[in-house]
């Protein structure tokens, strides 16, 4: 075989139609392209083999720029909304980020790691009894990048911190109404049925209270 060139994704045989013959009955290549010349001279068909090899990785080159240029575009189509955000979206989605940044950034919230340091929980395994507590309705915790951290007001300091027993009565009238994230705002917003206090602050002092304020707020968001 006189001239073999091989491109990424491409490869040119040149040579006899035995020598040609033998080395595609070697090869795995999903489509085969062939041109045959006929008495031409040996240094012509080399210029020329030379030629289709570096034409053939060319074009082929640009076809699959072409294509990844095509599925960038597809897969933009697919990831941005088909039309864009309303102002009122845009609106609500800031002020949705301001909130979490609010809640997150207020110091009030502990991993589980750290709920179990401060109620002397076994460091073994340290999220079990936390999580065991969030499963069965005693405390709630809001997920952030793939992290529960739970609220620390809700730990009773004079219960080796454990859960405020009052808190699962707070969860559990929110149920259906409220997600974690819900209850995240409510617990660190002023009331007025508490007279402008959050009631955060009042859970552990005055926990009938905010009972009593938690199902004042499900009966004006059921009855409007």
């Amino acid at each position: 075989m006189s001239a073999v060139a091989d491109h990424p994704g491409v490869s040119t045989l040149a040579g006899t139609l035995k020598e040609v013959q033998a080395r595609l009955g070697k090869s795995h290549a999903d489509r085969v392209l062939v041109v045959t010349f006929d008495h031409v001279k040996p240094t012509v068909f080399e210029a020329l083999a030379e030629n289709f090899a570096n034409v053939a990785s060319s074009m082929f080159e640009v076809l699959l720029e072409r294509q990844e240029r095509e599925s960038l575009e597809r897969l933009a189509e697919v990831l941005v909304p088909r039309t864009p955000p309303t102002p009122r979206l845009l609106k609500e989605a800031a002020m949705l980020v301001q909130a979490r940044k609010a809640v997150l950034e207020s110091g009030d919230w502990l991993t589980a790691a750290e709920v179990a340091e401060l109620a002397g929980l076994s460091t073994r395994n340290p999220s079990a009894q936390p999580n065991k507590w969030k499963k069965q309705g005693q405390i709630f915790a809001i997920n952030h990048v793939g992290v529960d951290y739970f609220p620390g007001y809700g730990l009773d300091r004079e219960a080796d911190f454990r859960p405020i027993k009052a808190l699962a009565k707070v969860i559990e009238v929110f149920a259906g109404h409220k997600d974690s994230w819900g209850m995240a705002y409510w617990f660190r917003s002023d009331n007025s049925l508490l007279g402008g206090k959050r009631p955060q602050d009042l859970l552990a002092s005055t926990p009938d209270r905010v009972v009593a304020a938690a199902l004042d707020e499900v009966q004006e968001v059921t009855h409007g």
